[in-house]
């Protein structure tokens, strides 16, 4: 007899908007969001608030489901009811759209065969982060029969292009719905999304060919850093179906090869648009920053490993805020490692490998509006990863400040991490329970002390017993500043989950398109930014002195950063474009002058920067 297939449960369980309510800094970081760009694309930004999806005659693919990928979340978690039934406005059309037959998406019938499926596999997702908010029971059966016509559209229709990429995003809305309703076709259409779709397995078993390694002008799909960030989750999902321990390998492999030839100073890998090598002033897309955060939370849960929290934590903590203007409300579409000016460049003098000249200007849609819709999804899911449910307990995830609720007690915990280095948690119950908190230490701790012991780094601290009361929980964690070396010879420097670079003082100047531009104007219009500081500097010394200083009105700003290294350095010809890129490693380290102060600040608090430096080791 056969064997009936299963789905296994992921070691830990994401939290939903009910049971989670951030706070602190982490709320204040949503509020700025909702604020902004994120919480206003519905109004006046047409491939949002005229799109097909709503009746409207912009675009109908991928825009607004990766709008309200974050927008759903940001606004339940906000407990906004105005944002929420904003929201509510968008899934009540396009569910007032699906077809008979279950098609959802926004074109006519004839045109499905050329239709990039890629934008149902989202939408299917979009629709479950909806009823997982609001409880909204149309969900369920639309999803259904969305799902069984995609099933019979990719009989004759196979997925390509982008659906062929990202096809285990579809996993997503498949075990959504399969966990509620146990049927069977679905875990097929789950085996045959993989057997359609691209095998990412192959492709870094083989990666270590000069297609994949060097710097190339060529655009494809295998390179696009966004369907690579995107894929570090793809096998770690199908693993949930096959059980098979080859698929727990890929993300693993994906960032081993990744990191050796594309590696950035802060973890990211580059892509602009594609694959760029790691010269510290090539990009990465924004889209590729979500979507390696979204990637992270699911291995984090799927896996129960710590070190899947570790990253997650600096990517969110450095790359994500650092390519927004501090209000969110406008963003690049590459971020460098080295950004000392954020100024047009001429097309036959651009130094990324597909996108324009104007793709680090920060604005609202600079060059693609691809990561204007995808921006939202970033801080509402890393909140909603700050807690985990396991079989024996809850499990504090990913270190910032909220409250969840578990069973009949509330854990909050308060802090200032990552700008600090001491957590308060405080577990109330009111009727006795017990259960086990465990609390994620991470691997680059020094020496971490729980409640006074002293636990080990890169593992999950265990406190179990019956709570009752209120009760605390205290946590330390000390970090030693490390010199990370840099393949053109520089380092990079990091302390704890935070990467520190030079502060460049930045001048704004606001785009001006003309009296009849009425969409890209403040406060969302462009912005070219100019340093207005020296930038060029070799260290002389390893000793750096740390500074607290208070949060200010925006978390992640260099006018006002939570934490500062003073640092020793001297000036060295190390020279810029014309067009504001600064060259990979100076012409020469002898000092042009006497040594100097300067400060350095956290990587996600930057607009300018030099994050790969020069250590000239005097000392």
């Amino acid at each position: 007899m056969e064997k009936k297939q299963t789905l296994r449960q992921p070691q830990l369980t994401m939290m939903t908007t009910a049971e989670l309510r951030p706070l602190g800094w982490l709320r204040r970081q949503l509020e700025i969001q909702a604020a902004s760009l994120s919480g206003h694309l519905d109004q006046f930004w047409p491939d949002i608030q005229d799109s097909k999806w709503i009746g409207g005659n912009r675009e109908g693919w991928e825009r607004v489901p990766y709008w309200l990928d974050g927008f759903i979340p940001l606004a339940f978690l906000l407990e906004d009811e105005d944002m929420q039934a904003r929201a509510r406005r968008y899934v009540d059309a396009i569910l007032a759209g699906q077809r008979e037959d279950g098609w959802i998406c926004p074109c006519e019938d004839r045109d499905r065969g050329g239709y990039d499926t890629w934008a149902a596999l989202l939408i299917g997702k979009v629709l479950t982060v909806w009823a997982d908010c609001s409880g909204d029971e149309r969900v369920e059966p639309a999803l259904s029969r969305m799902l069984r016509n995609l099933q019979e559209h990719l009989s004759y229709h196979a997925l390509f292009d982008w659906g062929r990429f990202r096809w285990f995003e579809g996993l997503v809305p498949v075990y959504w719905l399969y966990r509620r309703t146990g049927e069977d076709w679905l875990l097929s259409l789950a085996h045959q999304l993989k057997a359609q779709g691209f095998d990412y397995d192959a492709l870094f078993e083989g990666f270590d060919n000069s297609i994949f390694t060097g710097f190339h002008h060529s655009w494809s799909f295998q390179k696009h850093t966004v369907n690579l960030a995107m894929a570090l989750k793809s096998g770690a999902l199908y693993s949930l179906l096959s059980a098979h321990e080859e698929h727990t390998r890929t993300a693993s492999l994906m960032l081993e090869k990744l990191w050796k030839y594309h590696g950035t100073a802060i973890g990211l890998f580059t892509g602009d648009e594609t694959l760029a090598g790691t010269g510290p002033t090539q990009g990465t897309e924004l889209c590729a920053v979500c979507e390696m955060l979204y990637s992270l939370e699911w291995l984090l849960s799927i896996t129960g490993e710590v070190k899947w929290g570790d990253l997650l934590e600096q990517i969110c903590f450095n790359a994500l805020p650092a390519t927004f203007s501090p209000d969110m409300w406008t963003h690049q579409y590459d971020q460098m490692a080295n950004q000392v000016q954020c100024s047009r460049i001429p097309q036959e003098h651009v130094h990324f490998t597909d996108n324009s000249g104007e793709a680090h200007l920060f604005g609202l849609e600079p060059h693609f509006g691809c990561c204007t819709a995808n921006l939202s999804q970033g801080w509402p899911k890393f909140a909603l990863s700050a807690f985990m449910k396991g079989a024996d307990g809850l499990y504090s995830t990913a270190l910032a400040p909220c409250e969840v609720r578990y069973g009949a007690a509330k854990v909050r915990l308060e802090t200032e991490y990552p700008f600090r280095n001491t957590l308060t948690y405080t577990v109330e119950a009111p009727t006795p329970q017990r259960f086990a908190l465990y609390i994620r230490i991470p691997g680059w701790a020094k020496r971490a002390v729980v409640d006074g012991k002293e636990v080990e780094a890169g593992t999950f601290a265990r406190l179990e017993r019956e709570w009752t009361g209120t009760s605390t929980v205290s946590v330390t964690l000390e970090a030693e500043t490390e010199f990370c070396p840099r393949p053109s010879g520089l380092v990079a420097i990091r302390r704890g989950p935070l990467f520190y670079s030079l502060k460049i003082g930045a001048r704004w100047e606001p785009i001006d398109y003309g009296p009849e531009e009425k969409i890209k104007v403040f406060p969302h219009g462009d912005y070219e930014v100019f340093p207005t500081t020296p930038f060029a500097y070799a260290l002389t010394s390893r000793a750096l002195r740390f500074e607290e200083r208070p949060l200010g009105q925006f978390p992640f700003d260099d006018r006002t950063p939570p934490v500062v290294a003073h640092a020793r350095a001297v000036p060295v010809d190390w020279r810029a474009s014309e067009y504001g890129v600064l060259e990979n490693a100076p012409r020469s380290l002898a000092p042009m002058g006497a040594e100097t102060e300067v400060e350095l600040v956290p990587y996600g608090t930057t607009t300018l920067r030099v994050t790969e430096l020069p250590l000239l080791e005097r000392d």
